[in-house]
């Protein structure tokens, strides 16, 4: 061997050995490929990586006498490292097609021409039909040599039929892959029959199969992610039902009272009768309005459901129910029914008949990130080891700001007794 060629294969091995371990670490530290796979892909690299370092000790056979059956030993490891791939190809081809291992034709197939090839392989030097050993130690060709490669190429053209009949069962990345991964494999193997280029051969199967598993986590990576954005659109339906079952969960008590109330007034006071029922309407109006809308709603709509809820409530409780409004920002939007029920589980929940008059303000700010609401109250306050019903409802609020729009809620106590309930919107592409 002479130095140029020397230096050539040293290239060629440490450029095999970089690419095979850049597939190991990436095996092993990318999320978003199944357990199988990823297994898979450690072993496939891994013996990629032995496959290159048995070629290394080629080269001693060109600097030093070793003896005959020490270089036999290295062919034999060589070769075995280098068909092992092949196989290998047939089982994860058929793990993606969902068939079963033990009663593959395909897999039967490839095993027994496998072992056949190995027959041959470890026959070699006892026939020595397929490579010669020289005194001396460097070896050549055999004259049969290119039928020690049939049983490998004949393993490659059944996976190429056996990805092209199955491709309907694979995704077109995944095929695609699979026809990266063998047809240079193939090209590589029928070129051996006739010309001796075992480096070239080690990083034409490198290269194949890290492009073939770069497709493969790609396909993986996009259909976890579809997957993802299915959840989410699943759980987006389960937050807009329960909200559904909010709204037509409505407190009888609250109907009924104002109901009365409305009475009461027809004969007292028709002129207020007349506002509540508008309000109430109104108030009925919005909540019916929310079970249809799945996206965010502009927060003036909002605030007009909360303005209507609080007016009969105060009509309801008199002289005990005061509000104080400051939301002079309202150009952002937000899921419907994020508001109403942190104010009516308040009025609810917090308002103590015998602490004096309850006070709710209710504000808003822009921020540098987004928009701002706050409610705070000075009623009884918030005990979040409790599981409870507006525990309840304030989660289901919190799981429909993260899923529709990416906001936030925050629960804390309020410096003067009771509560403060803080929701936070960012701001949507445009705002």
């Amino acid at each position: 061997m002479s130095r140029l060629s020397e230096y050539f294969y040293f290239s060629v091995f440490t450029a095999a050995v970089l690419l095979s371990a850049l597939g190991l670490w990436f095996t092993a530290i990318i999320p978003g490929i199944d357990r199988w796979s990823k297994r898979f892909f450690l072993s496939y690299f891994t013996v990629f990586i032995l496959c290159c370092l048995s070629t290394l000790p080629e080269v001693l056979l060109y600097h030093y006498h070793l003896p005959t059956a020490v270089v036999y030993c290295i062919l034999f490891l060589e070769c075995l490292f280098l068909s092992l791939p092949l196989p290998m190809l047939t089982v994860y081809l058929l793990h993606c097609c969902g068939e079963d291992l033990r009663t593959s034709k395909l897999l039967r197939a490839v095993f027994g021409l496998w072992a056949a090839y190995l027959v041959l392989l470890a026959s070699s030097p006892f026939i020595r039909i397929f490579t010669i050993v020289g005194p001396n130690g460097p070896y050549s060709r055999g004259p049969l040599y290119p039928l020690l490669l049939l049983p490998l190429l004949a393993i490659q053209l059944l996976n190429l039929a056996g990805a092209i009949e199955r491709r309907t069962q694979l995704t077109r990345k995944t095929f695609l892959s699979f026809l990266v991964a063998i047809v240079p494999m193939t090209v590589g193997l029928f070129v051996q029959l006739f010309v001796d280029f075992f480096p070239l051969l080690d990083i034409s199967f490198i290269l194949s199969a890290l492009s073939m598993y770069s497709l493969i986590l790609s396909d993986q990576i996009e259909q976890d992610r579809r997957h993802q954005r299915e959840i989410a659109r699943q759980q987006q339906e389960i937050a807009n039902q329960r909200a559904s079952i909010m709204v037509l969960e409505m407190r009888p008590h609250f109907i009924y009272n104002t109901m009365t109330s409305i009475y009461s007034l027809c004969g007292q006071d028709p002129q207020l009768a007349r506002q509540v029922i508008m309000d109430f309407t109104t108030y009925l109006r919005k909540n019916f309005t929310a079970i249809a809308s799945s996206a965010p709603i502009p927060f003036t709509a909002e605030l007009e459901h909360i303005r209507a809820y609080l007016a009969v409530e105060q009509t309801l409780y008199e002289d005990s129910l005061f509000v104080d409004y400051d939301t002079p920002h309202t150009w952002f939007r937000v899921p419907p029914l994020t508001l109403q029920p942190i104010v009516e589980n308040a009025v609810k929940h917090g308002r103590d008949p015998y602490a004096g008059p309850f006070h709710i303000s209710i504000r808003t700010r822009k921020t540098d990130s987004g928009s701002e609401i706050v409610v705070a109250d000075n009623g009884r306050g918030y005990d979040p080891a409790d599981d409870n019903e507006p525990h309840i409802a304030l989660k289901n609020i919190q799981q429909r700001l993260e899923i529709m729009c990416g906001g936030r809620l925050t629960i804390t106590p309020n410096e003067g007794g009771g509560t403060v309930v803080t929701v936070t919107v960012p701001d949507s592409p445009g705002q």
